[in-house]
């Protein structure tokens, strides 16, 4: 999906017009509606200030507004589709692609950035660096262990 289709894509979800979003941007209505046709090369300050009037960081704009959506959605919606996401971002493309128990913890965790609570968000770093440490160094698998051996953090 080119960039045209997703800025069109992102204006009708948020449900703006095309006049409606020009006039919130500061740019001409005929200038968005070019953009969207895909007429015109939007320069990178057009992304910015298109972005900033829908409410989304600048990135989100090369991203299919449905992929996103779908990754800060209710991590408990069942009925989420990833099967026609295409996106050109990697970590996307991994969100989209993983189990459903993989998509649950980026929807947990996505959920958790959007809060932005800053002691939550320092909480779950040192926790998930914890965690990623002792994946990198455990020298007897979890699954072999006996039951009730904990191995603490190293850090």
């Amino acid at each position: 999906m080119p960039i045209n289709e997703h800025i069109q894509a992102w204006r009708r979800m948020r449900g703006n017009s095309v006049t409606g979003l020009a006039k919130k941007v500061g740019i001409p209505s005929t200038e968005l509606e070019a953009i969207e046709a895909g007429e015109l090369d939007p320069p990178a300050s057009a992304l910015e200030v298109l972005a900033t009037g829908l409410g989304i960081p600048p990135g989100w704009l090369y991203c299919n507004p449905t992929a996103i959506n779908t990754l800060l959605g209710d991590p408990d919606d069942k009925e989420s589709d990833w099967t026609n996401i295409e996106s050109p971002d990697p970590i996307l493309e991994l969100i989209a692609h993983g189990t459903q128990e993989q998509r649950e913890m980026y929807s947990l965790l996505a959920a958790l950035l959007q809060s932005g609570e800053p002691k939550l968000l320092r909480a779950a770093e040192v926790n998930l660096r914890s965690l990623l440490k002792q994946a990198q160094t455990a020298t007897v698998p979890w699954q072999k262990r006996i039951p009730g051996h904990f191995e603490p953090p190293s850090d």
